[in-house]
């Protein structure tokens, strides 16, 4: 479809939380495309993959996928803290570029929650770079009802700290 008709044309997304083999690449390359993230990071990202198709719900990742077709759009993977009674880690969040301000992220994010707080989540945490390349991000938790909770200076480098979101999620009805 036409780039500049795309956005006429509403999105016919739908999610998955099984993880299939060919996620590994699709990921890989989502993350990649995004230009936020290392080549490190996107390592991890695949490894993340790799460890719940080995392991299944045992590994503690869950994920969310976002697919338009067979293409895929977005993704979260989140779990539960070890240790923790009933708070989670949004370990990623990640769209692609192409779809970003459609609402792939919000849609996905809120999914991901109802997800969560069926598990028994209540408190819910993500962190991002304080580098202003992030600014989008940190502005897309505000958005979606997350609270800054705390400020690591100098985290993941000099000059590039840690901050910290929160949200609380509603109980679920028994």
């Amino acid at each position: 479809m036409p780039e500049k008709n795309r956005e006429r044309f509403p999105l016919f997304i739908t999610h998955r939380e099984d993880v299939r083999p060919e996620d590994r690449q699709a990921v890989g390359q989502l993350v990649r495309a995004t230009g936020f993230f290392s080549e490190e990071e996107a390592n991890i990202a695949v490894e993340l993959v790799e460890e719940r198709l080995a392991k299944g719900d045992a590994s503690g990742y869950f994920f969310l996928l976002a697919e338009e077709g067979n293409r895929l759009l977005g993704y979260t993977c989140f779990g539960p803290i070890p240790g923790s009674v009933h708070s989670f880690d949004l370990y990623w969040i990640a769209v692609d570029p192409g779809e970003q301000g459609r609402g792939v992220g919000r849609t996905l994010m809120a999914a991901a929650e109802r997800i969560m707080a069926g598990c028994g989540a209540r408190r819910l945490y993500a962190d991002t770079s304080s580098l202003p390349q992030y600014e989008p991000t940190r502005a897309f938790y505000l958005a979606c009802g997350y609270l800054e909770e705390a400020f690591l200076t100098d985290f993941y480098a000099p000059g590039d700290g840690k901050v910290i979101f929160v949200k609380t999620l509603p109980a679920c009805a028994p």
